[in-house]
């Protein structure tokens, strides 16, 4: 069947300014038609959704997610974690450089991309390595990495200590017209840390991460992006005081922008109090304040993205005492639920938070995505917006179970989920192990 019919859903899509009832036509994989709804008439042997309870979005776009797959496949692999995300409504996910081995050769990721097309179920573009091994001495093959189809660059949290290096590698990178995915951290004041370098984590007996491994991180690649005029983006913001500098630079024109995991719009170091070992993630949970202006850098354009962060683990990795547990959250099935929960709770309107995972990560990520225009690839996520339920761990269909989330009650739960026009999760049917 290669045509599909979604009538008189509520299509919000931000990126063509669209908030109204309507029906799509999809066809060999493309939007063919929009229309005001109930006036596009099913043609023989189409497939008809009634999405009139509805609403429909654009295909989430996570701009983290860490599928565990090429090195650690006994925490997840692409095929189980591609799986889990378009039944979550997300249909292109970025998997970031740090696999075993590293994305610095292209035969890395061209197995990723086979592994994907195998998979057949979420799309998943790739970040190749700034450095060489990530270990921050020589540049990567950057232009054998743009040639193989990475869409960006980063070197994710291992430290490039040499500032002449990274100029080079933001000044290469700059000449490929690559951007740079900063996950801004000082190592010398962030190493060994497992928590927010305040009360709490004193209480505890925690090594704090302090603020400033953070904001030297970004005030340090600033000035070479300022030298440079390499684009950069500055994926999981933690802090205040790091928002307000990426506010400052955006003033300043430079070409920057920036992501926030949704974890860190809902939960605050005070999540940790009792050791809770799904809260240990890096960067970790800071204060309320923090937590405040986060929401406020997302509503004022300064944060563009909000990200999943998945980080997917086995049991045990999550059973030993607070510091000495692997961080990181399970997050696929809870990005588009805290999204919502967010305009719940926030003056941030629907529309917004839908334009933070959708067309906003889209285009930081340089592909043609979250959006619903005629000719456009139907990648379409929709959602019951009035179903409440509460997360457990069957809903959750990523191999990692570990999330903080678990009992926590959601308004909005995924019904269908399309990829190029193909209907790969559809709620009404029996579930399918994965």
């Amino acid at each position: 069947m290669n045509s599909l019919l979604i009538k008189n859903g509520q299509l919000i899509d931000p990126a063509n300014n669209i908030n109204q009832r309507a029906d799509i036509f999809v066809k060999n994989g493309k939007i063919a038609a929009i229309k005001p709804a109930n006036t596009i008439t099913a043609v023989d042997g189409s497939r008809t959704i009634d999405a009139a309870k509805l609403t429909v979005i654009p295909g989430l776009v996570d701009c983290c997610a860490r599928l565990r797959e090429p090195g650690l496949e006994h925490k997840a692999t692409i095929y189980s974690e591609t799986i889990a995300a378009a039944r979550a409504g997300i249909t292109t996910l970025c998997c970031p450089p740090d696999t075993i081995p590293v994305i610095d050769e292209p035969s890395v990721v061209e197995l990723i991309h086979q592994k994907t097309a195998n998979a057949a179920h979420s799309k998943v573009v790739v970040l190749g390595a700034l450095t060489a091994g990530l270990r921050g001495e020589h540049l990567s093959e950057i232009n054998a990495l743009k040639q193989a189809g990475c869409v960006g660059l980063s070197n994710c949290r291992r430290p490039i200590e040499n500032s002449l290096i990274l100029k080079r590698t933001f000044a290469y990178a700059a000449t490929f017209d690559m951007r740079v995915f900063i996950e801004p951290d000082d190592h010398w004041l962030s190493a060994g840390g497992c928590a927010h370098d305040g009360e709490i984590a004193t209480r505890l007996g925690l090594k704090g991460i302090p603020v400033s491994a953070e904001t030297i991180a970004i005030t340090r690649a600033l000035e070479l992006i300022a030298e440079t005029g390499v684009s950069a983006h500055f994926g999981r913001l933690s802090s205040a005081q790091g928002a307000e500098i990426i506010y400052r630079a955006k003033n300043e024109h430079l070409p920057v922008t920036a992501d926030v995991s949704a974890h860190q719009l809902h939960l605050t170091e005070h999540d940790i109090s009792s050791f809770n070992s799904t809260c240990h993630v890096i960067p970790p949970l800071r204060t309320q304040r923090d937590q405040e202006a986060l929401i406020r850098a997302v509503a004022n354009g300064t944060i563009d993205a909000i990200c999943s962060d998945h980080q997917p683990h086995d049991v045990d990795a999550k059973k030993a005492p607070f510091a000495s547990t692997e961080a990181g959250i399970s997050s696929l099935e809870t990005l588009l639920p805290l999204c919502i929960r967010l305009s719940q709770q926030t003056s941030l309107r629907l529309d917004e938070v839908i334009n933070k995972i959708t067309f906003s990560p889209a285009t930081i990520l340089g592909i043609n995505a979250g959006k619903l225009s005629v000719g456009a690839n139907a990648d379409i996520c929709i959602f019951d917006n009035n179903c409440d339920w509460q997360l457990t761990t069957f809903d959750i269909n990523s191999h990692g179970k570990n999330t903080p989330f678990l009992g926590w009650n959601f308004q909005g739960k995924v019904k269908h989920t399309i990829i190029n026009g193909r209907l790969l999760f559809n709620k009404s049917t029996s579930r399918q192990p994965v």
